[in-house]
């Protein structure tokens, strides 16, 4: 049995990827620090470690005892303001912590590594939607460390002992799980995690950050995914590689967008009357527009998409959150 070493597992995206392995077959090892996760999001065949993937110790011990083929790496800083105001956080978890991941991974022979990455590598581009081959312009210090772990990737790769990878940039991540086993929690920062807080009662309101954007109806436009499909990524690229597959970045979108506007639409279209919405100032990293060119994923992977509808994203998180509510 191939046996899948998940950094930050027990997180939002790491859990649903856990459950993804899992389900097709794989034994799987998480490491996580539960800063942002909940090993009892876990499937119960999981082997759970908590720890910190900057502890050059402890990944030496997981890498000779449980002896991973693969590894998915998740474990990150991830929120775009918070990378404005620390910056330093951001590089040593981010960027230093990939570095002694990989490190010890090609010490120890793994034969592959697909890495968490994101498209906030593109900056803001002109062109939409996003091809894999567009400039990087990365706007914040959280989307600069993502861009930078790729190139430890790429280097290391290319030099002796280097593992093969394979990186996945998502586009916006929503919903959970529907089964019910695994979704967001902790503080809430993204739109359709927060929208479904406040239809459940566990907030009272939902801010509109930025009105005055280059968009149709002036608020960020992105490529909203479904989660379930962002986890099946994995097992696919994880599937690839193990065949020999090159080094590669793909985007994971459904190439199409929707704003801010429109998905707080939709949610009061499945919920009416449940949403209290204010209107705040543009957030710092921000940027107006981001859409996926998703052919590479399609055509390298074999993804097909099975969630690709914001109701079905809106409805599975709120589901989530009335669990979380009910405890």
């Amino acid at each position: 049995m191939q046996k899948i070493l998940v950094t930050g597992g027990a997180g939002y995206i790491g859990s649903h990827v856990a459950h993804a392995l899992a389900d097709a077959g794989r034994k799987v090892i998480v490491i996580d620090d539960l800063s942002r996760g909940r090993a009892d999001m876990l499937p119960a065949t999981a082997t759970f470690i908590e720890g910190d993937i900057c502890d050059e110790g402890l990944l030496a011990e997981i890498f000779t005892g449980q002896r991973p083929d693969g590894i998915v790496h998740l474990a990150a800083k991830s929120l775009v303001p918070e990378s404005v105001s620390d910056p330093h956080n951001y590089y040593r978890v981010n960027v230093e912590g990939t570095r002694r991941l990989v490190s010890a991974a090609g010490k120890a022979g793994v034969k592959g590594i697909v890495f968490s990455s994101t498209a906030s590598v593109y900056g803001a581009p002109e062109c939409m939607p996003i091809g894999e081959d567009a400039p990087k312009d990365p706007q914040s210090p959280y989307g600069a460390t993502k861009l930078a772990c790729e190139w430890v990737l790429r280097d290391t790769a290319a030099a002796a002992g280097g593992v093969p990878w394979t990186a996945l940039r998502y586009f916006n991540a929503a919903g959970a799980d529907p089964a019910g086993r695994c979704g967001q929690v902790g503080p809430a920062s993204h739109l359709v995690k927060i929208a479904a807080q406040v239809v459940v009662g566990a907030r009272p309101d939902i801010a509109v950050y930025g009105e005055d954007y280059p968009t149709p109806d002036g608020t960020c436009v992105r490529d909203y995914v479904h989660v379930s499909d962002i986890a099946a990524a994995h097992v696919l690229a994880l599937d690839r590689l193990a065949a020999g597959g090159s080094p590669i970045a793909c985007n994971i979108g459904y190439g199409k967008g929707a704003s801010v506007r429109e998905i707080l639409d939709v949610v009061e279209e499945l919920y009416p009357g449940k949403l209290r919405i204010v209107t705040g100032p543009r957030r710092p990293g921000d940027v107006p527009e981001l859409i996926a060119s998703t052919e590479r994923a399609r055509t390298e992977l074999g993804w097909k998409p099975a969630h690709a509808s914001l109701q079905d994203i809106v409805r599975t998180a709120v589901e989530w959150e009335r669990r979380l509510q009910s405890g």
